[in-house]
């Protein structure tokens, strides 16, 4: 780690207010070393890191991190505040700061070294002597692993010891190369600056399985041995939460007297648990914000799934939870292709961590559910209207294409299509339904979900009885997995017990309890909306037009976009419904397309990444992916998402104005000879981008350009010398 961080990387005063400021600040050092080519793109990629997850630890400590190609080698830079910065951590502000910056192809050793540096981090006694060093030089040294001279030639006290030496001086087999699979029995970490080979980097599982395998242990053999737990841990860049959560559950492991063994899948790969280990564990913990890899092969044990800061911040609490579930006998249930409940590729892959809020838990539950629904929505919605634009509007009184079809005539053609996209509507609700179920419950709340999402078609519950069906299901399904089974019942509860049970609970309490007050509601929302006029219609589409532009393509954008296509997701779809879709689409389409025209309009305002990320913006804004304007959103967001609402708010109130309507829920400027009154749309969306366009330029214009765009040479590269100070991007 000798090269990785020297003095000139430290500041020991850091005066930044903000995380933003804090990471400019950092990041400039950097630069000024050659490290980081581009301060603006790469702090871009620190703020879309930062969005993803936020970096602050409890224990005053933020760690800031990305591999981004405007980075030239593996860099750590130090600061601390003396205020404390807040990076989102629950206990407070951070006072110890760390910014990792890691090469987009970052090799192997690099990584390692950055992973033991964030091991070492759950280390109160080294963040003590950061605390308290008082020269740049000798925190650099602590961090590389030095003892560092003091003014009478004396070394450091052994509680600075740093990554390095921690692994250094770890049991023989110390840990090196790619990702390794830690255990806590042995203590070790990844070595920082030895070269000991790769094969080295597998020890702790080895022994593990060894004894697993002989049925030996260290601690005594059947009662008597510890209870043993196999973990995985992982996060978006495999960097720093990653190796800090394995860190944690093993100290706490330790401090229980339980046996932790643990898969790191970080950054450069991973090196699979042995699988006489997983087999010997008694419970298993993923800590994760990604996918875990081959899920499967944990299937079958007592488990606990939960988020990569739980991990970090409450690991004695995850072992508790995975013992009480080793001794309720509760299991990972296994179809019978030996694939795990859940292992699929979900888009939520956990029902949220115990220690996260219900409303948040809530809101991954529904995503779940929508995220599998859009796509029915868009085939069916884009085929109706296709039905429509090549038979008339007549054509949805056809007779069916069954008894009457025509291959030389257009009508038959058009009849065709809409009754297909009438057919994939028709499984909207269920879809939503079962995957809401799913994401609570994973496999098992299928049927139950599905059944009830078709019974509130039955009923016309519509989507709201979608809604209450998924949930439900979902609840009871997670109701019927607390109960103690017998061991011999286990293998049959997945495929015929909790499906037999959870659909006819559900299929009682949609028909029988909560039906027909869901089906009212949903009549009167529809009465509602079909009565909207004047003002109150304009209002609708500007409070639409700011959500779709408030997250771009998160949480609040689904909201308003399922809103909108639970209108027109029926065969023959309201006037206002559709001029909400309409608005809907036309205020998503505002921010990619007027970033794209800021950075067309006034280049010098952006640098070089941002220009790029421009000319791509043009296309997927006129396809309605709102999500192209997230690069300019995550590095500047109080300037680009406040001016995004307000265009989105005018785009919206004109198209409700102009009257424009929609029967398509996707295709962006593809579907425009579908909309009503074509012309004025364009011009709604127009307008909507120029506002927020005009807007981005005046609050970028408010600050000084930013490197690497008014100096910048022919070919767009930044001159070498334009490094000044930026204000911060917010």
């Amino acid at each position: 780690m000798s090269d990785m961080i020297t003095a000139d990387l430290v500041d020991l005063d850091l005066s930044a207010d903000t995380k933003e400021a804090a990471a400019r600040a950092l990041a400039e050092r950097m630069v000024a070393l050659g490290r980081v080519t581009d301060l603006e793109g790469f702090l871009a990629d620190v703020a879309a890191r930062e969005a993803q997850m936020p970096t602050g630890l409890d224990g005053g400590i933020g760690i800031p991190h990305c591999r981004s190609e405007h980075v030239t080698e593996p860099t750590l830079a130090f600061g601390r505040s003396a205020a404390g910065i807040d990076f989102g951590a629950a206990d407070g502000p951070a006072d110890l700061i760390f910014l990792i910056a890691a090469p987009a192809g970052a090799d192997d050793a690099h990584l390692t070294i950055l992973s033991s540096l964030a091991r070492q981090l759950m280390n109160a006694e080294f963040t003590d002597a950061l605390r308290s060093v008082d020269d740049a030089s000798a925190a650099a040294a602590l961090i590389r692993g030095e003892e560092p001279p003091t003014a009478d030639g004396s070394t450091a006290a052994d509680a600075a010891k740093a990554p390095a030496a921690a692994g250094s001086s770890s049991a023989s087999g110390s840990e090196s190369g790619s990702e390794p699979a830690s255990g806590s029995g042995s203590g070790s970490e990844p070595a920082s600056g030895s070269g000991s080979g790769s094969a080295d980097s597998v020890t702790a599982p080895a022994a593990a399985s060894a004894g697993a395998a002989t049925g030996t242990d260290d601690a005594g053999t059947g009662a008597d041995r510890p209870f043993r737990i196999v973990a995985v841990t992982s996060c978006p860049t495999g960097i720093a939460h990653t190796y800090m959560a394995a860190e944690s559950l093993e100290n706490a492991g330790r401090e229980a007297g339980v046996e932790v063994v643990v898969e790191t899948q970080g950054s450069a790969g991973f090196t699979r648990l042995d699988p006489a280990v997983i087999a010997a564990a008694d419970g298993v913990i993923f800590a994760h914000d990604v996918p875990v890899r081959e899920k499967d092969r944990f299937a079958g044990k007592p488990t606990v799934d939960t988020g990569v800061k739980a991990a970090i911040n409450r690991a004695a609490d995850l072992i508790t939870e995975v013992r009480g579930k080793a001794e309720r006998g509760e299991v990972t249930a296994t179809d019978g292709s030996g694939a795990t409940d859940g292992s699929g590729t979900s888009p939520v892959e956990r029902a949220g961590g115990p220690g996260e809020g219900y409303g948040t838990k809530l809101r991954t539950w529904l995503m779940s559910g929508v995220s599998y629904m859009v796509p029915f929505v868009a085939a069916g919605g884009l085929l109706i209207a296709l039905g429509f634009a090549i038979g008339g509007y007549e054509i949805n009184e056809a007779p069916s294409v069954m008894d009457h079809f025509v291959w030389t005539q257009a009508a038959s053609w058009g009849a065709l299509l809409f009754q297909i996209g009438g057919v994939a509507f028709g499984f909207l609700v269920p879809v939503l339904a079962g995957y809401i179920a799913y994401g609570m419950a994973d496999r098992p709340g299928l049927v139950p979900g599905f059944v009830g999402g078709a019974i509130s078609l039955t009923i016309s519950a519509g989507f709201l009885g979608g809604l209450a069906a998924g949930l439900i299901a979902g609840g009871v399904v997670l109701a019927i997995q607390k109960v103690r089974i017998p061991a011999a019942l286990r293998g049959i509860m997945p495929v015929v017990v909790i499906p037999l049970i959870s659909s006819a609970v559900v299929g009682f309490l949609m028909f029988v309890v909560i039906g027909k007050p869901i089906a009212s509601a949903q009549k009167a929302m529809t009465d509602w909306l079909n009565g909207l006029t004047g003002a109150n219609a304009i209002l609708l589409g500007a409070l639409l037009g700011l959500m779709m532009c408030f997250d771009l393509g998160g949480p609040v954008n689904k909201v308003a976009y399922t809103f909108a296509t639970a209108g027109i997701a029926v065969a023959n779809p309201s006037d206002s419904a559709m001029k909400i879709m309409a608005a809907v689409m036309a205020a998503g389409m505002v921010p990619p397309l007027a970033m794209a025209l800021a950075t067309t309009v006034r280049g010098k305002l952006f640098n070089r990444t941002e220009r790029e990320n421009g000319k791509a913006a043009w296309v997927l804004g006129a396809s309605f992916i709102s999500e192209g304007a997230i690069p300019f959103a995550a590095a500047d967001p109080l300037r680009v998402i406040p001016a995004s609402m307000v265009g989105g708010a005018v785009t919206g109130a004109l198209s409700m104005s102009f009257g424009a309507t929609l029967r398509a829920p996707h295709g962006g400027i593809f579907v425009v000879p579908l909309i009503g009154n074509p012309f004025l749309y364009l011009v709604a969306i127009a307008a909507g981008v120029c506002v927020t366009a005009a807007l981005v330029i005046v609050l970028k214009g408010l600050r000084k350009p930013v490197t690497g765009a008014d100096t910048a040479g022919p070919d767009g590269t930044p001159a070498p010398s334009a490094r000044e100070e930026q204000p911060v991007a917010a």
